[in-house]
């Protein structure tokens, strides 16, 4: 899960200052080392452990000759973040350098047989044997093209690579498969990237290379070959988003940036309705539904179910997409899977997908327009988010759940419902006028151990994410549950002080959950309670409480009450000094299995 840039010039401009803007987009992608490889007479490479200020600090990243290059961002996966694990990788002689986003699984067996023929490795990267395949194929008498296209039949796993070799200068050569990358096409200058935040200030034309076609850069345009060397038409696209919308705009960090404009990600995905309304006629035969995701995503699907099944009587399945291979024989032609992705990229959700397509109608509910998942998909829903830089998925999730929302609303012909989903944006902007109450809190709490969230029915999936969200910026352990579990184990774990927040709406569940809010406070808990402004015993029987209007029922709750929950973790995350953009051990797309 990392991130890499290949930059061409036409005007013999200095490559060096444009990849380290370019790859400081794509820092939310990993953070535990970067570098940057430029050509002039020779292959110059800048790289090391740490994050890009910190790095660029110590070795002017920029101050580096030559009008081509290529550039990375890891998370590591093989080898420790140290500088010789950071890429870019080169081969024995110095003459060629790579970056790469994914993982080479046979890598072990061809490292062994490289070494035997007299090849010296100096990481512990999976990545390092791809300079030194492309290296033996072209000692062979191959071409960099051709070197290419052999290792790449060599290698086994996940790969996005880009690839400049001293004897063909002038030249960047990029593939991919199972891992993003996408091609930039500007004035004078040409780009690939994982991700389009990291070049949307230079172009916003963009081409979508399919699995192992060969992207090759050079000063006067862009080419895109077939593995037979078959030259390809390939379509560009205009990607909407401006560069300003991938910038904090004055914020102190993306993550509340971002969670400021969820109600414009709920209007503006509330748009998809035409769209949503075609692909529902198109659905007259279906008898069941699988949603596919994970993380954020997952938690979004619970909310399906419960929507699906109590409006529309479909019956539903939430499968995390990393175990969706042990459910592939329920599959059939009357079954609908539903991949929720922010990116489109993710590994294991592009691997569900595929097998889901031999038997089964596809659906793809994405916020990356042109990313794989749109690709494979036979429908597409696009969640218009707009670019999320920040880890932690917010606005991304409120689009996620609007589109579902709007599809269990379509399906089950239930018009209260929309009407419901309209007023959505009014609430979300309501609430985040009261933001002092909740950095009030955070400082109340920053200290703390543990957290539990519970909920019950369609609060249930928020308390799961707003613990995941605590989890993942704050590091504070965190564990959510349905209300109605807390006798079958959790009890046990609560103790005196110890913070317990109660998802409570109102609605048919609001006595059962007052009850098990009742049974945490008289075992010590201290109370966070989200609820309605009017439900004066909610407040009463809480330590602290965060009140929303009460016009959100209990069914359009999920797009609503979790914001709170964002935020609290967010400001708890401010006052322990931690970065919220950037979690340790996290990154932004999952591309590796």
């Amino acid at each position: 899960m990392c991130g890499i840039v290949g930059c061409i010039l036409k005007n013999n401009e200095k490559a060096a200052p444009v990849l380290l803007d370019c790859i400081k987009k794509l820092e939310y992608r990993g953070y535990d080392s970067v570098g940057i490889a430029t050509v002039s007479d020779k292959i110059n490479i800048k790289k090391d452990a740490g994050q890009i200020n910190k790095v660029n600090l110590e070795l002017d990243l920029a101050d580096m000759p030559g009008n081509y290059g290529i550039a990375h961002v890891r998370w590591a996966t093989h080898g420790d973040p140290n500088k010789a694990n950071s890429h870019p990788q080169v081969d024995n002689t110095g003459k060629i350098a790579v970056v790469h986003n994914g993982i080479i699984e046979n890598y072990e067996v061809i490292k062994k047989e490289l070494e035997s023929q007299g090849h010296v490795f100096k990481s512990d990267t999976d990545t390092e044997v791809i300079p030194h395949l492309i290296e033996k194929y072209m000692d062979q008498g191959m071409d960099l093209e051709h070197a290419l296209i052999e290792t790449i039949g060599t290698i086994h796993g996940a790969y996005a690579i880009a690839v400049i070799s001293l004897d063909e200068p002038n030249k960047i050569l990029a593939t991919r498969k199972d891992s993003p990358l996408i091609v930039g096409v500007g004035e004078d200058q040409y780009f690939v990237a994982s991700d389009s935040p990291a070049i949307l200030e230079y172009t916003r034309n963009i081409i979508y290379p399919e699995r192992d076609e060969i992207v090759i850069l050079e000063p006067e345009g862009v080419t895109i070959k077939d593995k037979q060397g078959n030259i390809l038409e390939k379509e560009i696209e205009v990607i909407e988003w401006t560069p300003k919308m991938a910038q904090k705009e004055g914020y102190d960090y993306f993550m509340i940036k971002e969670i400021n404009e969820q109600a414009t990600a709920v209007k503006n995905t509330l748009t998809e309705k035409e769209n949503i309304e075609k692909i529902v006629e198109d659905l007259d035969d279906i008898n069941r539904i699988c949603f596919v995701a994970c993380g954020t995503s997952y938690h979004a699907s619970l909310t399906g179910k419960y929507l699906i099944e109590s409006l529309a009587g479909i019956p539903v399945d939430v499968i995390l997409a990393s175990e969706f291979k042990y459910s592939t024989n329920t599959l059939n032609e009357k079954t609908l899977v539903i991949f929720i992705s922010q990116s489109g990229e993710t590994a294991d959700t592009l691997k569900a997908l595929d097998i889901a397509n031999k038997t089964s109608k596809t659906l793809g509910i994405v916020n990356v327009a042109g990313s794989s998942v749109t690709r494979r998909a036979n429908y597409v829903i696009h969640t218009q988010a707009g670019p999320e830089i920040g880890v932690a998925a917010t606005k991304t999730y409120l689009g996620q759940l609007t589109a579902i929302y709007m599809l269990a609303g379509l399906l089950a012909k239930n018009n209260t419902l929309m009407e419901e989903l309209d007023r959505v944006p009014e609430f979300i902007e309501e609430l985040l006028l009261d933001t002092n109450s909740i950095k009030e809190m955070a400082t109340r709490y920053k200290d703390n151990n543990d957290f539990y969230f519970i909920g019950r029915g369609y609060s249930y999936p928020i308390a799961l994410e707003g613990a995941l969200k605590l989890k993942e910026i704050t590091y504070i352990h965190a564990e959510g549950y349905a209300a109605g579990e807390l006798k079958h184990g959790p009890l046990a774990l609560i103790d005196i002080g110890v913070p317990v927040v109660v998802v409570l709406p109102p609605g048919e569940d609001h006595r059962k959950t007052m009850s098990n809010l009742e049974e945490v406070k008289s075992r010590g808990a201290r109370v966070i309670a989200i609820g309605a402004s009017d439900d004066a015993m909610l407040i009463s029987k809480s330590d602290d409480a965060f009140t929303i209007n009460p016009d959100v029922t209990d069914i359009i709750s999920p797009l609503v009450y979790i914001i709170p929950l964002q935020m609290l973790a967010y400001y708890i995350a401010i006052e322990r000094e931690l970065d919220p953009d950037k979690p340790k051990n996290l990154a932004k797309c999952v591309t590796v299995e």
